[in-house]
């Protein structure tokens, strides 16, 4: 029995110093300097997938740790490094060239991103503004029932919305006795001068006096969304004829535009072959009530149009018998594509 006592105290004294001998070591750990540690040999094949790093590890002294020999081959998969604090690391002299990125080749992309996919049949595309168009605008193609004429003004043009040639031409049909036409037509460089604005250099020539003539210009929209344009011609035998017009579009709704219209016409002298006389010479307006149908691309009208003559001209239509003043009701259409 007194042996069994003394066995029964050794082993519980044996257990007690097992159990706080970890503690211990522990203890010694936490205040351990690793400042004198050399860690360059090669650490290759060290597992550390079973090491816990979980604990308390601020204070310990890594300044002096030596790791620079080989440790690509460290299994660190096991590592528990959460508690780490990694603020005081300095990043900015890391090489990280060798990482995925970097610098493109300078081939990598065309410059004109195709990338070297062609254009196919129809080729490089342009830009609205670069493609060369071309339209046509019939602004009055009408009959005046009491003159018993056809009036016409009608324009063509060609180019880019920067550079355009045009060729316009206006004037009136007879329908009666001689069926002459009187006609004034141009062809002319246009070109934009503002936002509101565009000048027109041409040539022109008219039928009524048979002479040529050098044309300059200036079209748009004047305040009030006012059409406006003024034309100056020079003619061969030192004529200057200036012609002024303005109109302007009431719109009603989206179908029905009531438009009134007045132009101006002057001669620098006197031509009596032609019944020319120096200053204004004559005056049109007219006002005509349009339903615009297909798109806006044709409107049919009808109107009330009146002509005076102005100036020395009223006195000189007198002594050849003509009429000064004259008004009539027409019916017509204007339409563009």
């Amino acid at each position: 029995m007194k042996i069994s006592k003394k066995n029964l105290s050794f082993i519980g004294l044996s257990s007690l110093v097992l159990l706080t001998s970890p503690f211990a070591t522990a203890a010694e750990m936490s205040n351990m300097d690793h400042s004198g540690m050399d860690m360059s040999g090669d650490m290759s094949d060290m597992d550390h997938s079973g090491m816990d790093m979980s604990g308390d590890m601020s204070d310990m002294d890594h300044s002096g740790m030596d790791m620079s020999g080989d440790m690509s081959d460290m299994d660190h998969s096991g590592m528990d490094m959460s508690g780490m604090d990694h603020s005081g690391m300095d990043h900015g002299s890391m090489d990280m060239s060798g990482m995925q990125g970097g610098q493109p080749p300078a081939d990598a992309r065309s410059p004109d991103y195709s990338n070297g996919v062609p254009y196919g049949q129809y080729g490089k595309p342009m830009m609205m503004g670069s493609m060369p168009l071309w339209g046509v605008s019939v602004d009055d193609l009408g009959y005046q029932f009491d003159e018993d004429q056809i009036n016409f003004e009608a324009t063509g043009w060609y180019g880019t919305d920067s550079n355009r040639i045009r060729l316009r031409t206006e004037g009136s049909a007879q329908t009666k006795d001689d069926k002459e036409i009187d006609s004034l037509s141009s062809l002319a460089y246009w070109k934009p001068l503002s936002i509101f604005w565009n000048g027109e250099a041409g040539v022109a020539y008219d039928t009524e006096n048979d002479n040529a003539a050098v044309m300059a210009g200036i079209v748009g929209t004047a305040p009030y969304f006012i059409e406006t344009d003024a034309r100056a011609y020079l003619y061969t035998d030192g004529q200057l004829r200036l012609d002024l017009g303005a109109e302007y579009e009431w719109r009603l709704d989206q179908h029905w535009v009531v438009i009134p219209e007045v132009g101006l016409t002057a001669f620098s002298k006197d031509d009596h072959d032609n019944g020319i006389t120096k200053g204004l010479n004559e005056m049109e307006t007219e006002v005509r009530l349009t339903y615009e149908t297909f798109n806006r691309q044709l409107a049919p009208y009808v109107g009330v149009s009146y002509e005076t003559a102005l100036g020395k001209a009223r006195g000189q239509r007198r002594q050849e018998n003509e009429s000064v003043d004259s008004s009539s009701l027409t019916a017509g259409v204007k339409f563009w594509f």
